[in-house]
């Protein structure tokens, strides 16, 4: 039976991406803009992706309880009406890693898997560095849009001070893995053990290890831990089994305890969760979770969340639980990913370098008729939010670089946007060859107090072409898109990021390198 769902799901894949056919999806030049030209793409699917299919097409199970949150695109609006944009930065990246394992499984992907900012944060870009003592820089471009040749994009690049974890403080770490019957499975709990076990391997001699499991209650294997015994913590992680419910609050709330007992002042505290997020004892809902952990982000531990597996994996709560705990989410599904997040990109996924980073662009009315950002909608702030440094706002840790994209209308277009024209009130336009002011702020992690870095984005930045960056980011954002059925993809199309994809440099990044074997797939 499974096996003959296995095929249904990749015929029907493999059906939907093949109505394909020739077209110019964009050409010309920008407005206002002599930019060189993007590299010519040409193909674009006259059928939509799958979105919501029979529950019959996920191979692993009968009937498939996944739950993501509803995503809710903003369009175009006008400086004159709203002039500031404000969200808190990203840096997780459990979407683009789930909806991988989902393209290669052959499964459906629905557009509420889609986060747009997982997609492009999910790899690294070449901003400038941080300078002056600084923990972030911040970077701008201004380039054509390739899905709407009328159309501008502002990418908007941070870059995070790079920390050698041989110079990073200890550790304190507390491995929270959920053990109930759920997780029963090679690619749950299986690949849970094999990914801690690649942790393990990579502890210092200094730092301090917690192993807290929970099932229908929660259990303390391992408190504080020196690094130097890995025998130990690698003997009780092989030896543990799944079976039970799943109270996953009672499991959160001994692992803070465990993090509080173990404290060590001016070093990486952090709980790292391992979870399907199928709570289904003690508190089970979305705002019970989000006001549990924000209470325990009070603490000063920081939390990673790990996603495991398929069929009922709860997308929903982990990213709740990332978002409100000071934390960040990535999805694991192979341990090539465990390697990156565990052992590659060890420094950033436990060393915070700034918290509560928040980014705001003022657009110019003189320049910008509407603009809208791409993604983020789960992170939007109120403008006032933006100096309120009592305002929760996003991580960022070492080495990594955060990446947010504006599709922006020039002033010049016959389009309509709604807010362009007032009733009662006038607004008087300085004139400017500025696109916008783009602001950030920021706390170092042990201090209440924001500091900020601001610079303008004029016109005259996108006479060169598009970088690397712009190429590479706009190629994942477009592929993006397209698989969320956006009703702003214009002429976005797989064929079209796989063009772009392939005109930006990536030489020896194996992660560009499997997007572009994904694409050439899908093409």
């Amino acid at each position: 039976m499974k096996h003959t769902k296995t095929l249904a799901a990749i015929a029907l894949c493999a059906a939907l991406l093949a109505g394909c056919s020739k077209s110019d999806s964009f050409s010309g030049a920008a407005p206002n803009l002599q930019s060189a030209p993007y590299p010519q793409s040409g193909v674009y699917y006259d059928a939509p992706l799958a979105t919501s299919q029979p529950d019959s097409l996920y191979i692993e199970d009968d009937f498939n309880t996944e739950e993501y949150n509803t995503i809710r695109e903003r369009g175009f609006v006008s400086p004159l009406t709203e002039p500031l944009s404000t969200f808190s930065s990203s840096v997780d990246t459990a979407s683009y890693s789930l909806v991988r394992a989902k393209l290669n499984a052959g499964q459906a992907v629905t557009p509420d898997m889609v986060r747009l900012e997982e997609f492009v944060n999910y790899f690294s870009y070449d901003y400038a560095q941080p300078r002056d003592g600084a923990p972030l820089s911040l970077d701008a471009e201004l380039g054509r849009c390739p899905w709407n040749e009328e159309h501008l994009l502002l990418l908007v690049g941070m870059q995070s001070l790079e920390i050698d974890m041989s110079d990073a403080p200890p550790s304190n770490l507390v491995f929270l893995i959920d053990v109930s019957g759920s997780m029963n499975s090679p690619d749950k709990l299986g690949l849970v053990r094999r990914s801690f076990a690649l942790l393990t391997e990579n502890l210092r001699d200094t730092d301090r290890v917690s192993i807290v499991t929970y099932a229908g209650s929660e259990a303390t294997l391992i408190d504080g831990a020196s690094g130097e015994d890995r025998a130990k913590i690698m003997s009780v992680i092989e030896s543990l089994e799944a079976g039970g419910s799943t109270n996953g609050a009672g499991g959160i709330n001994a692992a803070y305890k465990c993090a509080e007992r173990n404290f060590i002042e001016g070093g990486i505290n952090r709980v790292i969760l391992a979870t399907d997020g199928d709570f289904n004892v003690g508190v089970t809902g979305e705002g019970d979770l989000s006001r549990l952990i924000a209470k325990k982000r009070e603490t000063g531990v920081f939390l990673s969340v790990l996603g495991f597996g398929m069929g009922n994996y709860k997308d929903n709560k982990m990213e709740t639980l990332a978002k409100d705990g000071n934390g960040n989410a990535y999805y694991i599904d192979s341990i090539i990913e465990a390697r990156r997040v565990l052992v590659e990109q060890l420094g950033s996924t436990l060393n915070t370098v700034a918290k509560d980073v928040k980014l705001q662009v003022e657009f110019s009315p003189s320049t910008v008729k509407g603009y809208r950002l791409l993604g983020y909608e789960n992170r939007m702030l109120a403008a006032e939010d933006f100096e309120n440094d009592s305002v929760d706002a996003g991580e960022v840790g070492s080495g990594q670089s955060v990446t947010a994209i504006y599709e922006i209308i020039p002033a010049s277009s016959a389009e309509e946007v709604p807010g362009t024209e007032l009733k009662y009130q006038s607004a008087t336009i300085v004139p400017s060859d500025e696109i916008a002011t783009v602001s950030l702020r920021y706390k170092l992690p042990d201090s209440d107090t924001s500091e900020l870095i601001s610079r303008a984005v004029t016109l005259a930045e996108g006479e060169n072409g598009p970088s690397d960056n712009l190429l590479w980011a706009s190629a994942v954002a477009q592929l993006a898109l397209v698989l969320r059925e956006s009703e702003y993809a214009g002429g976005a199309s797989v064929g079209g990021a796989l063009t772009l994809a392939r005109a930006a440099r990536f030489a020896d990044d194996p992660y560009r390198t499997e997007l572009v074997e994904i694409l050439t797939r899908l093409d």
